[in-house]
């Protein structure tokens, strides 16, 4: 029997994990991506439970267990360093049967390009989507050297798709939240110091300690769409440099050029589908949300190990498994998406009065319901793969 071909569009964190997964099935597989290079930008990313199970299946769960660097406290901080909540590392692994991991992006892109024959990856290549594919023609997309014919198409073309738009151009696609992200990786400092977030008023910072030693910083703050400053570290220190330790230090040590500003965007009206014919969407492509509970990537991750699974029987014609793909993820996704939608307004709130409510209702619930922010993750983090873990 001939063997299946998948084109990935997107060589993310999503896109990789989908080529590794359909590889581990025996598909050929090639990843377009439009940038020069996969040297990923400064940023980390949170592995949550739900992630790590779902990279059980295709055999990366324990190697990014072991890069776990999360021991002991954290939590949520008031701007002058008063704990509002705060939880263990413990707490969340015997909730969730997991430990949250953070590392570098490039770390993680490492492992999944580990998983891939040498080739898969095309880099420096803009390709659009020619016909989505039926039941009986393949898919093509359109590279500047070529068209390619594929038994399946994934975008993971990111939150801007482009294949998205040419699949439903009547959709709105995401929308600005109202509120901008920075993030950074900040050199190893000899700091130690428990994980935390801090909430202000309409500010959020995040500090986060890497195994190796480095420190993955990130922030978020009301502001118009489009703005944006000439030193954009400059505008950090103006916001956060007077507020607690260890953040004043971290900012001084950022380099002004790996500081990276994004305005946040999400699928607020969700997607009819996340497919049509052949070609099927996946990662922010389909459901763009805010950074809040860390979910982007992971319900990235969950999407491209779900696909895998429904395309994985020979004998299923590849638009039928899309839709069980379709069925099984949009429910999902979307609230997901509505979740994190409400987690980014209760940190960004703007008004003294909520602001000063927001953090007297997270005193009492930590010291009158120990837990309960682990508790408000239940059906987020405790999701786990269809099929089970396939780990060799």
């Amino acid at each position: 029997m001939d063997q299946h071909h998948a084109v990935v569009i997107g060589a993310g964190i999503g896109g990789l994990t989908a080529a590794a997964a359909l590889h581990r099935q025996g598909w050929a597989v090639t990843v377009l991506e439009r940038s020069a290079s996969l040297e990923p930008v400064g940023a980390g990313i949170a592995l949550a439970p739900n992630a790590l199970r779902a990279l059980d299946t295709i055999g990366l769960g324990a190697p990014v267990r072991e890069l776990s660097a999360w021991q002991g406290d954290g939590g949520v901080r008031a701007p002058g360093g008063r704990w509002l909540a705060r939880t263990d590392s413990a707490a969340a692994a015997r909730r969730f049967g997991d430990p949250l991991v953070l590392l570098h992006r490039a770390t993680f892109v490492d492992l999944l390009l580990g998983r891939l024959p040498a080739g898969t990856v095309r880099t420096a290549t803009a390709t659009a989507l020619v016909r989505p594919g039926t039941q009986t023609e393949p898919a093509r997309v359109a590279t500047p050297d070529e068209e390619i014919e594929a038994d399946l198409v994934i975008a993971a073309d990111g939150v801007g798709s482009r294949v998205r738009g040419a699949l439903f151009p009547g959709h709105p696609g995401p929308r600005f939240t109202g509120f901008t992200t920075w993030r950074m990786v900040v050199p190893g400092l000899g700091l130690r110091f428990p994980p935390h977030e801090t909430w202000g008023r309409g500010l959020m910072w995040g500090s986060q300690p890497l195994k190796d030693g480095r420190v993955y910083a990130y922030a978020g703050a009301l502001a118009p769409a489009g703005e944006r400053e000439a030193d954009e570290r400059a505008g950090l220190l103006r916001r956060f440099g007077h507020w607690h330790r260890p953040i004043p230090r971290i900012l001084a040590a950022v380099d002004p050029a790996a500081v990276l500003r994004h305005d946040v965007r999400a699928m607020t009206v969700p997607l009819p589908a996340y497919h049509r014919g052949r070609t099927a969407l996946l990662g922010d492509a389909a459901h763009a949300m805010p950074p809040s509970l860390g979910q982007g990537g992971n319900q990235a991750v969950e999407d491209a190990v779900v696909l895998a699974h429904r395309l994985a029987a020979p004998a299923t014609p590849v638009p039928e498994a899309l839709a069980a793909y379709t069925r099984d993820r949009l429910p999902r996704t979307t609230e997901v998406v509505r979740r994190s939608l409400k987690a980014a307004r209760l940190t960004t709130l703007g008004s003294r009065p909520a602001v000063m409510a927001r953090d007297a209702a997270l005193t009492a619930a930590h010291l009158l319901a120990p837990g309960l922010a682990l508790r408000a993750l239940d059906g987020v983090l405790d999701w786990t793969p269809p099929g089970g873990p396939d780990v060799a």
